[in-house]
């Protein structure tokens, strides 16, 4: 007699590679999945805060610094939902004299959130491709320690950084209007639970993006470095993996299912390997990859996208030692303590 499926809580945010899993196109084997569509920002808000799904997408770098301060209510699988260039979205005033990355030191800089993964990912770049130390800059933080990633895993500005609340009466959006802020590492207007700005910027003539052709720059760290930053990884409640080991691998394969789905639909799945300079821009699916050729199946077998623990150990470490690097937590973590043991081999 065939043993009940296992029902598991499921949040994700909304992308080609969950959309098979919402809406019940793919299953996993011995579960029976119950999804939940969230905003990121308020997805990790409330799993790190109240712990209300049993699987969900994480913050790579709130599950770093929650685990670095003892909390283990999480274990990360090496399935990585978004990747991303992040420090091509900033955003700067058109008034406010910066022409480089170089220009941002000494100005006043928001950020929804200081130890966002996106916010990590994009002070790396700043730090590393063009001389700009997170202490070179003010910061001002958006979410308030009620709604925010850091007000549960006890955030507190790093040593020789400055941080300021934005008083929740306003927001990055308001305060670049009225140059009360010079830019932004990251803009967050989508409607959730946790991020309040609404403006839109680029429209009002007043702000600009950094990195005028984001592609352009994201190709060119790829190319020199290797990074396709990770921003989210997807855990588990560490007492049912505990208590069913087998939910893990499961659940891995159902992941990977899901994305290869999305994958197959060549036109919604392009951006990856454009971003990544895998593929030419200009390049597309219509003309199908026999006509594209050899060249064009062997940069889509490459998979920018890649899940598992192997394919992504370098961006993996590069993330866990720049949160160190940045004062986010005080020793480094062990990257193997963050994943369920069977998914290393993965």
């Amino acid at each position: 007699m065939a043993r009940p499926a296992l029902d598991l809580s499921v949040v994700l945010s909304i992308n080609e590679r969950t959309k098979p899993l919402l809406e019940g196109r793919v299953e996993a084997h011995g579960l029976r999945l119950i999804p939940t569509g969230v905003h990121p920002s308020e997805m990790f808000w409330r799993q790190l805060k109240y712990q209300e799904f049993d699987v969900s997408e994480m913050s790579m770098s709130s599950l770093i610094i929650a685990n670095s301060r003892g909390d283990r209510t999480w274990a990360g699988l090496p399935i990585f939902t978004t990747r991303e260039f992040f420090h091509t979205r900033a955003l700067v005033r058109v008034d406010a004299g910066i022409e480089k990355p170089a220009d941002l030191k000494g100005k006043r800089v928001g950020v929804p959130e200081y130890q966002q993964t996106a916010a990590v990912w994009s002070r790396w770049a700043l730090q590393h491709e063009f001389g700009v130390k997170p202490s070179d800059i003010e910061w001002f933080m958006e979410r308030t320690p009620e709604v925010s990633h850091g007000g549960a895993t006890g955030f507190t500005a790093p040593p020789g950084v400055t941080v300021n609340r934005i008083p929740q009466s306003t927001n990055i959006g308001e305060m670049l209007m009225k140059s009360e802020l010079d830019a932004t590492l990251i803009y967050l207007t989508d409607k959730n639970l946790v991020d309040r700005s609404r403006i839109d910027l680029i429209g009002s003539g007043k702000v600009r993006r950094l990195f005028p052709d984001q592609l352009a720059e994201g190709q060119r760290l790829f190319k020199k470095t290797g990074i396709y930053p990770i921003n989210h990884c997807v855990v588990v409640r560490r007492k049912l993996l505990e208590q069913h080991p087998w939910i893990a691998l499961n659940l891995y394969k159902a992941f990977v299912a899901a994305k290869d789905m999305g994958t197959a639909q060549m036109m919604s799945s392009m951006e990856p390997y454009l971003a990544t300079g895998a593929i030419g821009a200009g390049v597309t699916a219509k003309a199908g990859s026999d006509a594209l050729g050899a060249g064009f199946k062997a940069a889509i077998d490459a998979d920018p996208l890649a899940y598992g623990f192997k394919a992504s150990k370098k961006v993996l470490d590069t993330i866990v030692a720049s949160n160190h690097e940045q004062g986010l937590v005080k020793d480094p973590v062990k990257l193997e303590e963050l994943f369920w043991p069977s998914t290393l081999d993965l």
